[in-house]
């Protein structure tokens, strides 16, 4: 993976708006999805964004649904009565009306047609799971490769973690033997993505999102330690990739809410830096996670390793001025190193931000990084 002790990089979380509101992405038409792809590979590129991707057009702009038939041992079911996990935890309670607001009139995303999905199916996993999902996967590296090329581009996977909340165990003996079988699934999907000259993202927001749902619950000794087992099963799947193509994404849901529950990432940071990657993607823009800066002031970010921190954020439709985003890439620079640094977004813009607000935000980000870079 590539970086830079002269300039800092720039490069996003993976989820882009899609260009044309009106139609989506048609994910079974190839040659629409191909024209797609081109279209926002070139929006990229013309902006100056160093590490691109297809901005999950081909995953139709859902992180989570596309696995939906690319796994075997699973069945649908019907969902279940209690409230899905989305929509419960001490923010929800909390901020009771503001929720009640805010879904009666879906601001909580920025989310026309469907990018976002507002309700996802629930599974459940009733046989040995397998991974069936080639076809589709091949498709998607294909038109990656037909459109981008390999350089510096990059293609998003999901963590086992944040798989197995939608799909219920009724097959394996423990959540422990049920997560690994989840990461050797997976194994065959981020291998094949390396093995095709792309960089890996592998996407793990409900890591960390689960402290308010279950984890103050259980307290913190027992969640981390939850945690930790999903780390193992995600480096048990990545354990034939080489670190320096993979990078690891975490943040907290990104839903336009308050957030005020959120795990401190100074919780979470040695369990994130022991994932087998080489970058580390992170909330550090919004008004909840920009202080979290300082924690590099006491954790060391070890050899070899690169930052990606949010510099420009979905959570507000303000633009970020270049001189602000410089700001905060030299307060980066300078306690993890220049050539440790790559200049990133919160999370994903698809579904979150208006179009006009993202692709503003994105040329803040390239033109900030420019200024960090001189400096």
């Amino acid at each position: 993976m590539r970086s830079s002790a002269t300039k800092i990089l720039t490069t996003h979380v993976g989820s882009l708006p899609f260009l044309d509101l009106s139609r989506g992405v048609a994910v079974g038409d190839e040659s629409r999805m191909t024209e797609d792809v081109a279209a926002v590979i070139a929006r990229q590129r013309e902006l100056g964004i160093d590490i691109i991707n297809e901005g999950e057009y081909s995953k139709g702009g859902d992180w989570l649904r596309y696995m939906q038939d690319r796994f075997g041992g699973f069945s649908d079911i019907e969902t279940p009565a209690e409230k899905p996990l989305i929509e419960q935890g001490r923010d929800r309670e909390e901020f009771a009306d503001f929720y009640k607001y805010a879904t009666e009139r879906g601001t909580l995303f920025f989310a026309p047609g469907a990018q976002i999905a507002k309700k996802r199916p629930v599974q459940a996993c009733t046989g040995p799971v397998t991974y069936k999902g080639q076809a589709e996967l091949q498709r998607e590296i294909d038109v990656t490769l037909a459109v981008a090329g390999k350089d510096d581009v990059f293609l998003t996977s999901t963590a086992p973690a944040s798989l197995e909340v939608y799909r219920r165990n009724r097959y394996y003996k423990s959540d422990e033997e049920y997560v690994f079988a989840i990461a050797e699934a997976m194994r065959v999907e981020y291998e094949a993505i390396v093995a095709a000259g792309l960089i890996l993202q592998v996407d793990d927001a409900w890591l960390p999102a689960l402290w308010d749902r279950i984890g103050m619950g259980m307290g913190m000794t027992a969640f981390r330690a939850r945690c930790e087992m999903r780390v193992e099963a995600l480096n048990h799947a990545l354990r034939n990739i080489p670190e320096d193509r993979v990078r690891y994404h975490l943040c907290w849901g990104s839903w336009h809410g308050p957030h005020a529950f959120d795990l401190e990432l100074d919780h979470i940071v040695d369990l994130m830096l022991r994932t087998k990657a080489q970058a580390y993607l992170i909330e550090g823009a919004n008004a909840r996670h920009e202080h979290e800066v300082a924690v590099w002031e006491k954790v060391k970010l070890p050899a070899g390793k690169i930052l990606v921190p949010g510099v420009i954020t979905h959570s507000t439709d303000v633009v970020e001025h270049p001189e602000l985003v410089a700001q905060r890439l030299r307060r980066y620079a300078k306690l993890v190193g220049r050539e440790n640094l790559i200049a990133g977004a919160d999370c994903g813009f698809g579904g979150r931000s208006h179009p006009q607000i993202a692709w503003a935000k994105l040329k803040s980000l390239v033109e900030g990084a420019a200024l960090a870079s001189k400096s």
